[in-house]
C-alpha cells in the first residue's frame, strides 16, 4: 500500500528522531495500532532504513526528512504533510540530545546553547509549524518526551537523585513549561498536550546503562498519544503516576 495516499480515515502520527531508540519503538507501537507513522529523521539513510524495517512488520510508514534544528527543514516537512495528508493527528516530540560530561559549573556555555537548540527550541519550532495541521484533526495529540531531571520538585528533594546535567535538565524543564502553557492555550479545543518521561531506558544517550527496554519506555508515550477525548491535558506522566513539575 502506498502510504503517501491519504485514505481520509486513518490516523497519522509524526515522531521526531524516529530512526532509532525510543522514537523508533514509539513509531512501531503506534503503527501496530493501525496508525500511519511518519518517521521523522535528519539522516536520510537511517530514516529510510528504519522506515523499511517498520514496513517489513506490516506497518504503514513513510520517511519524512526532518532536522528539528533547521527551520527550513521543519517548514519543508510541514508542507509535505499538508500536501499529502492535509492534517496531522499525533505529534510526538521525541528528538533530544544529552552532551554533558562534566559538572554543571564546568560546562561550556556552548553545551547549553546546543542542547536547548534541539531539546527546546526545536520542539517549539516543530510544534508551531505543525499546529495548523493538528488543529484539523478531530482529536489532536501532542506528546513531549521530557525527563524527571526536568522536575524542579524532584530535584529539590534531598532524598532523591541529583541532576548532574544542567543543560539537559534545564532544557527539559523549559519543555515542561511549553507543555503547560500550550495545553492552557488549547484547552478549548480537542487537542491535548502532555509531557511524558519514558523512565531510565537503555539507549545510546546513556550508553545503554538504563534499566528499562525501549519497548517498556515507549508504552506511556504511546498511551498518551492515544488518549480518549475525555483524557487529561497539561500533565507530566511517568508509568502510572503524575510527576510533579
Amino acid at each position: 500500500m502506498d502510504v503517501t495516499k491519504n485514505d481520509g480515515a486513518a490516523r497519522l502520527a509524526l515522531i521526531t528522531g524516529a530512526n532509532k531508540g525510543i522514537g523508533f519503538e514509539i513509531a512501531r507501537q503506534l503503527g501496530k495500532q493501525g496508525i500511519k507513522v511518519l518517521v521523522g529523521a535528519r539522516d536520510q539513510q537511517r530514516g529510510k532504513a528504519a522506515t523499511e524495517e517498520l514496513r517489513g512488520q506490516g506497518i504503514l510508514a513513510q520517511y519524512l526528512p526532518l532536522d528539528v534544528t533547521s527551520q527550513n527543514s521543519i517548514d519543508a516537512a510541514a508542507a509535505t504533510v499538508e500536501r499529502e495528508f492535509g492534517k496531522l493527528d499525533i505529534l510526538v516530540n521525541n528528538a533530544g540530545i544529552l552532551i554533558e560530561r562534566v559538572p554543571p559549573s564546568e560546562g561550556p556555555i556552548e553545551n547549553l546553547r546546543k542542547t536547548f537548540e534541539t531539546n527546546f527550541f526545536g520542539v517549539f519550532a516543530v510544534t508551531k509549524a505543525f499546529l495548523p495541521l493538528i488543529r484539523k484533526s478531530v482529536s489532536g495529540r501532542i506528546v513531549n518526551l521530557t525527563s524527571a531531571l526536568g522536575s524542579l520538585t524532584l530535584l529539590t528533594d534531598p532524598k532523591r537523585f541529583e541532576n548532574k546535567f544542567l543543560a539537559y535538565g534545564a532544557s527539559k524543564a523549559a519543555l515542561n513549561m511549553l507543555t503547560v502553557t500550550l495545553a492552557r492555550e488549547l484547552s478549548d479545543t480537542p487537542i491535548k498536550v502532555n509531557s511524558v518521561t519514558p523512565g531510565y531506558v537503555a539507549t545510546d544517550m546513556n550508553n545503554h546503562l538504563g534499566v528499562l527496554t525501549v519497548e517498556q519506555g515507549a508504552v506511556v508515550p504511546v498511551r498518551m498519544a492515544l488518549l480518549p477525548d475525555d483524557g487529561p491535558t497539561g500533565i507530566f506522566m511517568e508509568a502510572d503516576r503524575i510527576v510533579p513539575w
